[in-house]
């Protein structure tokens, strides 16, 4: 039954006046956040158009799900969607200052991670942050002093139907006019930016909530056929490779470096007249060392989880979320499985704890023997940096270590210091800070510098304890250090304005090859690569022929590598053109070319190669579809073989 409105009454006394106020301010304020906050390359009056009027259609219909209680219940309820709503928006801004990127399911189901992260999400909290939440204040306070009263009697189902309605005729007309802006958005929605851009931030979550249920059922719905497109696929990408370096490491040990947040403009980087990377320089230049300096990473939302899980198996990270978490129990070809079949002993050695990104769980389908997490290390309190031991202990204690391990063996060495909000103690820093007034910036250099030093000590202990002669270092960035969110300022630190073109740019990481005494013809390569390249290159240094694996990299120095390096979104970069965010530019100079250019049309046509590139290797995971595929000569790895717990633990 509806109240009549009696001349006198106070409208706001309405529960639809309270509702139509509380989407105002929701509407406006996601307006307000998606704007001003996320970089969402938002260009011309329509994209502004549609970044205005995004977020009332889903607002309206969530908020409106309220009308469905009665009486005073469907207050408690606007505002218990409300805040949900106001939490959701506000852990995407904070998310995107670290990430530049917004939460997926499988990143929120995977939070037990953030319990590790203590000060590091601390820092990106800011003071205006209480604006997110001042207005749910304003509404319980007008409740709880009765200046708004509660109105007991219940909207009519022809209202509420015409509210759900009129929500619903919004939302598909934003989505008719984005389709006509951006033809098939949500068919082919590999950049999250566009889909906020066109839609809004909570379409945008229930699109994410489809595409992860979508890759939960895929693998209930595989079967042995789905692996045949794959295989033929990775087949005809085989890159032969280069006799001059096949097996030139075989039978050595492989020591993995994964260089925490080091991204590759900081080599040779002088600040102040001085080096930031004076070892990282010096073994560039070595002449047992191949550098390439067109290297990439590769990794979206899981970072340092999707680095290990693109060298270890050559396969893509997730669109959404890591495999580290939602796949952590598929079947895998990784390397340490496949050099057990060639005698080695693999180990993983890392400061943090085991189930920081669940890497004792999937560590174990990859086939490691060891995992030597924190409680295999003598952390003091003094030693702990943000994600666990410092590296200067965590070599040190991890070479006495590696002293046990079976020769030869495949090891990795996880870094953390160098990691965000950059913190140093100054009684550690040998540098001086940069002057950019950027805090993360220009604590950066501080600790690269010594992230450098703890390098330079971990080959020395390794020469004393006679392990370094027959081994062969790969050491590579995971990802950026400096997000696109700090653009701005880094401007200052490269002497240019970064645009989508140079920020591309900035995604290069260092990668070494380091094998002592070979004959290498060391030197900086120029050749475009990524992580999904480097399974491929050592398993052929090291003299085993990778044709029968599903690799989606080539051999780095085979002579047909293939040059382009396709980003997790969608984008690539390549020797003759990038292609990133739907402009195409000229590789060398920058400049956009139109639909005139030659190479224009190319570019169209390996931006269709690497999105298919990417669905495959998609499929082969959110499938599990290498269990139904076993290369010639592989031991498939048994998972409960192996058990990480330190022995005075079990």
């Amino acid at each position: 039954m509806n109240k009549p409105f009696i001349k006198g009454d106070n409208i706001l006394n309405r529960f639809v006046a309270f509702y139509l106020i509380a989407v105002l301010f929701l509407w406006m304020k996601t307006y307000l956040s998606q704007l001003f906050v996320f970089n969402l390359g938002v260009e011309g009056t329509l994209q502004h158009f549609l970044l205005f009027i995004n977020p009332i259609g889903s607002v309206m219909l969530f908020l409106g799900i309220s009308f469905l209680f009665k009486g005073r219940r469907k207050y408690n309820a606007l505002l218990v969607i409300y805040t949900l709503l106001t939490v959701l928006l506000y852990a995407n801004t904070v998310y995107y200052r670290e990430f530049t990127d917004f939460l997926t399911l499988p990143t929120i189901f995977s939070a037990s991670n953030l319990g590790n992260m203590g000060g590091s999400i601390t820092a990106l909290l800011e003071p205006y942050d209480i604006l997110y939440f001042i207005d749910i204040l304003l509404f319980i306070g007008l409740l709880l002093f009765k200046i708004v009263k509660i109105e007991t009697y219940d909207p009519s189902r022809r209202k509420i139907a015409a509210v759900i309605s009129l929500a619903l005729g919004i939302s598909c007309l934003n989505l008719g006019i984005a389709e006509s802006d951006r033809p098939e958005l949500l068919t082919r929605g590999f950049d999250r930016n566009y889909i906020v851009k066109y839609l809004g931030m909570y379409n945008y979550t229930l699109y994410d909530a489809v595409q992860s249920t979508k890759a939960s059922a895929q693998r209930v719905l595989a079967d042995s056929s789905d692996i045949t497109e794959i295989v033929n696929f990775t087949k005809s990408n085989y890159a032969e490779p280069n006799e001059k370096y096949f097996g030139i490491a075989k039978g050595r040990n492989v020591i993995y470096v994964h260089l925490e947040s080091i991204q590759e403009f900081v080599i040779d980087y002088q600040l102040n007249g001085v080096e930031v990377t004076p070892f990282l320089n010096a073994l560039k230049d070595h002449e047992d060392t191949i550098y390439f300096n067109n290297f990439f990473h590769q990794t979206a939302q899981g970072k340092t989880a999707d680095a290990e899980f693109i060298i270890e198996n050559s396969l893509y990270g997730l669109p959404q979320g890591a495999a580290f978490m939602t796949s952590s129990r598929n079947t895998y070809h990784a390397a340490p499985a496949i050099l057990k079949d060639y005698g080695y002993t693999s180990a993983v050695f890392h400061g943090n704890g085991g189930g920081f990104w669940n890497r004792n769980e999937i560590y174990k389908s990859f086939g490691f023997d060891h995992f030597f997490d924190a409680t295999y290390y003598d952390i003091r309190s003094e030693d702990l940096a943000q994600y666990g031991l410092m590296d200067k202990p965590f070599f040190e204690q991890s070479v006495e270590m590696l002293k046990e391990l079976p020769e030869p063996f495949y090891t990795k060495f996880i870094t953390v210091t160098n990691h965000h909000p950059y913190d140093l103690d100054p009684e550690l820093a040998t540098i001086e800070k940069h002057n950019t007034g950027n805090r993360f910036i220009d604590n950066y250099f501080q600790t690269v510098r010594y992230a450098d030093e703890a390098l330079e000590q971990f080959f020395n202990d390794l020469k004393e304890a006679g392990l370094y002669e027959n081994s062969i270092f790969i050491m590579y960035g995971d990802h950026y250090g400096i997000s696109q969110n700090h653009n701005e300022d880094m401007e200052m630190v490269i002497g240019k304005e970064i645009g989508d073109f140079e920020s591309a740019g900035l995604q290069r990481v260092p990668l070494y090859i380091h094998i002592p005494g070979a004959d290498i013809d060391g030197g900086v390569k120029s050749t475009y690569g990524g992580q999904i390249d480097l399974l491929p290159t050592l398993l052929h240094l090291l003299g085993i022929n990778a044709q029968d694996y599903v690799h989606f990299g080539t051999d780095l120095l085979s002579e047909n590598h293939v040059e382009i390096v396709p980003f997790r979104n969608g984008d690539f970069v390549g020797p003759e053109v990038h292609h990133i965010g739907g402009v195409v530019y000229d590789a060398i100079t920058g400049e956009e070319l139109d639909e005139n250019d030659p190479r224009f049309e190319m570019a169209q046509e390996l931006h269709d190669l690497v999105q298919y590139t990417l669905e495959l290797s998609d499929n082969v995971v959110n499938g599990d579809l290498l269990r139904f595929y076993t290369p010639e000569g592989f031991t498939p790895v048994d998972r409960s073989q192996y058990n990480y717990k330190k022995q005075d633990e079990m």
